[in-house]
């Protein structure tokens, strides 16, 4: 009873704070990452709003891009009492990675060779996310 009681509290506690994780490094890395890529060129207002594209379409995408293939990992890990930490790394990344896949659906054009960063930054988001999860409710799954 103590034990699914601590699973009830600890399994939102900890995909809420895999989200905040998960939030502030698409925030930070992705505007360095952003920076880093543009430093030296000449300011092209069509990169940028393709960039603007991709952000609008992957915030609208949030809850069933994100929330969804994320609560399926989680589920599944602890439904299967997993508590490889690999698991959920992994199972973050490729949920987060997915997003701007679907985002960019429609919206750019099939030159994304510049726009490459920003996979990085949601698979790097996802990763940590999933390690995150994994340290607060994945190790006693």
């Amino acid at each position: 009873m103590m034990r699914a009681l601590g699973r009830l509290i600890l399994v939102p506690l900890g995909l809420l704070l895999a989200a905040i994780t998960t939030a502030g490094v698409l925030l930070t890395l992705g505007l360095e990452r952003f920076t880093r890529v543009r430093v030296g060129r000449e300011l092209d207002t069509a990169l940028i709003g393709q960039l603007f594209d991709v952000i609008v379409g992957a915030s609208s995408l949030t809850t069933v891009g994100v929330v969804g293939p994320a609560l399926l990992v989680v589920i599944i890990g602890e439904v299967a009492r997993i508590r490889a930490p690999l698991y959920y790394i992994l199972g973050g990344g490729a949920a987060m990675a997915a997003l701007p896949l679907a985002a960019r659906a429609g919206s750019l054009g099939p030159n994304l060779a510049d726009l490459g960063f920003i996979w990085q930054v949601f698979a790097t988001a996802g990763f940590l996310g999933g390690a995150v999860y994994w340290l607060v409710a994945g190790r006693g799954a």
